[in-house]
C-alpha cells in the first residue's frame, strides 16, 4: 500500500524507448550512446519542456514522462517522431535511433519523485507494442485529443496488453504519414461518419444542379393556354349563311 506522504491525481503518462537498443550497444556502445545524448540535448528534452511536461525517470533506454494535459502529450510525442524521421534520414537504417511511444492518461500514485498505478502500466504496455516511429494511443487518451488535435488515428480494435487485466481499445498514430498538424484518418468509426458526410454533400449538389436546370428550361412552369379554334363561315352562290361544322 502507498504510504501516507503517496499522493494521487490524474495525469497524462508517456513511456518510450530505443527499438534495437540492445543491438544497437553490442554493434557500437560509443557512437550509440553519442547519437542517443544528442537526441535528448538538442531535441527531446526541449520539447518535452516546451509542452509543459516532465521526465518521472530514466530507464536505460527509455523514458517516462508525466504532462498535466494529453492533448499536449500527444503533440509532444508527434513532434518528436517527425523531428526524429528527419534526424534519420542521412543515417544508415542499422544505425537509426528510433523510438516507440506509449500514451495513456490514469490516476496514478506519485511517492518519491516516481509515479506507479494501472495506468502508469498500460502506457508502457502501449508503448512496446507501438511500431518504430510510431504512437499507440489507448481509447482514454484518444477521446481526449480527437476534437482537439487533428490527428491520423487508426482504430487498432481492443488489444490484450500483457499482465493487464481488462482489453485496451487502442489507437495508432504514424506521424511519418502525417502533413503538419496532422489529419485524423478514418479508423473504423471515423470512416463511417466521413463516408456519410462525403455522401450528403454529393447528394445536396446533385440536387442543386437538377433544380438550376429545371430553372433553366423551363421544366415545372405551366403550359401556355391553348387559343380556341377559329370558327369558319363558308357561303356557297346562291345560299344562305351555312352555321359552323363542329366535329363530332
Amino acid at each position: 500500500m502507498p504510504s501516507s506522504t503517496a499522493e494521487r491525481r490524474l495525469a497524462a503518462i508517456v513511456a518510450t524507448d530505443v527499438v534495437g537498443y540492445s543491438r544497437l550497444m553490442g554493434e557500437d556502445e560509443t557512437q550509440t550512446l553519442a547519437a542517443l545524448k544528442a537526441h535528448r540535448k538538442e531535441l527531446i528534452d526541449p520539447l518535452i519542456a516546451e509542452h509543459k511536461g516532465h521526465i518521472v525517470k530514466t530507464t536505460g533506454d527509455g523514458l517516462l514522462l508525466e504532462f498535466p494535459s494529453v492533448v499536449e502529450a500527444v503533440a509532444c510525442a508527434v513532434a518528436v517522431q517527425r523531428a526524429m524521421l528527419e534526424r534519420n534520414r542521412a543515417v544508415p537504417e542499422g544505425r537509426r535511433i528510433e523510438l516507440r511511444v506509449g500514451i495513456n492518461i490514469g490516476d496514478v500514485i506519485i511517492e518519491d519523485g516516481d509515479i506507479f498505478g494501472n495506468g502508469v502500466n498500460v502506457a508502457a504496455r502501449l508503448e512496446q507494442i507501438s511500431e518504430p516511429g510510431g504512437i499507440c494511443l489507448s481509447d482514454d487518451a484518444y477521446r481526449q485529443v480527437r476534437d482537439k488535435l487533428d490527428i491520423e488515428a487508426l482504430d487498432a480494435g481492443e488489444q490484450h496488453l500483457k499482465n493487464i487485466a481488462n482489453p485496451v481499445r487502442v489507437y495508432r498514430i504514424d506521424p511519418a504519414s502525417s502533413a503538419t498538424g496532422i489529419k485524423r484518418l478514418s479508423g473504423i468509426r471515423g470512416g463511417r461518419a466521413s463516408r456519410l458526410g462525403l455522401a450528403m454533400a454529393g447528394l445536396a449538389v446533385i440536387v442543386i444542379a437538377i433544380a438550376a436546370w429545371a430553372a433553366w428550361s423551363g421544366i415545372g412552369r405551366a403550359p401556355a393556354p391553348e387559343q380556341p379554334a377559329a370558327s369558319s363561315t363558308a357561303t356557297k352562290p346562291d345560299s344562305g349563311p351555312i352555321l359552323p361544322i363542329v366535329a363530332v
